[in-house]
């Protein structure tokens, strides 16, 4: 079957949703929905997604880019939680995604000489022995104790006043956004019908109250569906309630919305070999290295404004930098900043609408019936999203099918993992054929895995886009190329925020780059002029709202700087 995101998959896809009727049909498209789609696609059901904007548009491709257990937990004795994550983590670094989950190591700094030092190191020695015993191997490095001067060597530009010496630990960092697309990917390989910029508007129910499926809006079209399917499941986090209120009835759970907002620096800003992780008085402050840069967040604050386009403040981006200055020896500054974003966690609420619908609640996520026919899930993590899935098809399905047709998804790996050493092992040779460096060929491995031999052969195909951007030349034509053809992307702004990232990871947003990519996008998504240029003027808008609402101090402020900007598709604003 393709494993393809294309133009074509998708209007396929759109004709599928009317002519056929499907075992489960998921709503939403974030990393839960995405993970429920392969979930149930992989036990043989036929399988359905939909998405009213991009792929991971909401908090799926905004977190902190992190796969954890979670080390803050340990404090709270929940030591379930954490251990459940620190499987998933492990089996996400050696078999599902191995291309796409990074081991990644943190220091955490200390500032007692014996009393803090042991109680971390009994903390951070549990977090290793439950990562061992979830995982049934060694999956990164134990801890290592380091004094002040080991600290400084791993981390030269902490300030010598902010510690005493240290502890290095190891957790995982993700691509979120490319983490979504892959898994939706991989269930489309497995027959799953999946559409993004499809909203539902209905979910109807028959005589006896059954939910029999949903009607939605292809927003690219304007036609309307009526999808049929025997189970229904809700997965679209912050739009929870707004969602399973298309059912009516009594049921479903209850979320608010928390914002969480991360800054970008460039990564020679900061002179480390290693990520910072810091208690703050409120939760906890990464600091975490990529490639080509830093990400620093996380701020945790009630989100009261509509929920399609979360901003930073101004007074968002002043806590993080003053919280990140309380460690750094060389203060940073809003000049060093060469991005954000901002998401919304969907923090679940303790009680259910209806307390007589059945329930599972399994720690952080809990999955509910809203009617007959129809379930909502809510609340974990991006790192648990795996078990979630499985729980909530497990639990559309009833005791007795799930037993039937069980999940697989633990050992499935995802697409450009299979066969991902051996693509390692020629990656010196591959990148002197194409005259790649090894900064080049790490940058496409960690992207696409086993699956960059396919982006080469789209160079042999055409030599233009082994060519980098001339405007950001870490990324390839290719990428942009590939974005399209293969990744889903429909619009620029889908490119640019989660695709090629130059929306959050480059100084102008992806600016001077809009021309090129721009050109490369209509070629293979079939754009006249007029709709070239439309698209351009959207994105270049969306640039000056979003820079807008970094200068104002409010949320409300903030929310309608954001929403001058026009939407992509009319129709597309969420409720």
């Amino acid at each position: 079957m393709s494993q393809q995101l294309s133009p074509q998959q998708r209007a396929e896809a759109v004709e599928a949703l009317g002519n056929e009727e499907f075992d489960v049909l998921v709503i939403g498209g974030g990393v839960t929905g995405a993970g429920i789609a392969l979930d149930a696609a992989a036990r043989g059901l036929r399988t359905a997604v939909v998405e009213a904007q991009d792929w991971a548009s909401g908090t799926s491709s905004r977190s902190s880019r992190l796969v954890h257990g979670g080390l803050r937990y340990l404090y709270n004795l929940d030591f379930k939680l954490v251990a459940e994550a620190l499987t998933e983590r492990g089996a996400l670094l050696t078999t599902i995604a191995p291309h796409l989950v990074e081991a990644q190591p943190f220091l955490w700094p200390l500032k007692q000489r014996v009393i803090e030092r042991a109680y971390s190191a009994l903390g951070v020695g549990l977090y290793d022995a439950l990562a061992v015993l979830g995982a049934g191997k060694k999956t990164v490095p134990f801890q290592r104790h380091l004094s002040k001067a080991g600290a400084l060597k791993r981390f030269p530009d902490i300030s010598p006043k902010a510690l005493i010496g240290a502890i290095e630990f190891y957790d995982a960092r993700v691509d979120d956004a490319r983490l979504v697309i892959t898994l939706i990917r991989t269930a489309v390989s497995l027959g799953a019908v999946a559409a993004s910029r499809t909203r539902v508007t209905a979910v109807p129910r028959d005589a006896d109250g059954r939910v029999t499926g949903a009607k939605v809006t292809d927003l690219e079209t304007g036609r309307e569906v009526e999808i049929r399917a025997k189970h229904v499941i809700n997965a679209t986090g912050v739009w929870t309630e707004k969602t399973q209120a298309l059912a009516g009835g009594s049921g479903g759970l209850r979320v608010l919305a928390s914002k969480g907002i991360h800054i970008v620096l460039p990564r020679e800003r900061i002179k480390a070999s290693s990520g910072m992780f810091l208690r703050t008085e409120k939760s906890v402050l990464f600091i975490i290295p990529w490639q080509y840069y830093w990400v620093i967040g996380t701020t945790d604050t009630a989100w009261h404004e509509e929920l399609q386009h979360p901003v930073p403040t101004s007074a968002d981006i002043d806590y993080l930098l003053d919280h990140a200055n309380e460690v750094l020896a060389e203060p940073i500054t809003r000049d060093d900043i060469i991005g954000t974003y901002a998401g919304l966690r969907p923090l679940l609420q303790p009680a259910v609408l209806d307390e007589s619908k059945s329930t599972k609640v399994s720690r952080e996520h809990t999955v509910t019936e809203v009617a007959p026919g129809m379930v909502a899930i809510a609340g974990g993590k991006l790192t648990t999203y795996r078990v979630m899935a499985e729980d909530a098809v497990d639990f559309a399905l009833g005791k007795n099918a799930a037993k039937r047709q069980p999940s697989i998804t633990k050992s499935l790996p995802l697409l450009g993992a299979a066969g991902l050493d051996a693509v390692r092992n020629q990656s010196e040779h591959l990148g002197a054929r194409y005259g790649f460096d090894s900064d080049r060929m790490q940058h496409l491995l960690s992207r696409y895995g086993s699956e960059v031999t396919d982006l080469l052969a789209d160079i042999d195909a055409d030599p233009s886009l082994g060519e980098p951007l001339a405007a950001a030349p870490r990324f390839l034509r290719a990428e942009v190329h590939r974005a399209c053809a293969v990744e889903g992307a429909m619009h620029l702004e889908d490119i640019l925020v989660a695709r090629v990232r130059l929306n959050s990871e480059s100084r102008d947003r992806g600016r001077s780059a809009v021309d090129e990519v721009a050109a490369i996008a209509a070629d293979v998504l079939g754009w006249d002029e007029a709709t070239l240029a439309d698209e351009k003027a959207k994105y270049l808008a969306r640039i000056d709202a979003e820079l807008a609402a970094e200068e104002k101090s409010t949320d409300a402020d903030a929310a309608a700087a954001r929403l001058a900007a026009p939407e992509i598709l009319e129709g597309g604003a969420l409720y």
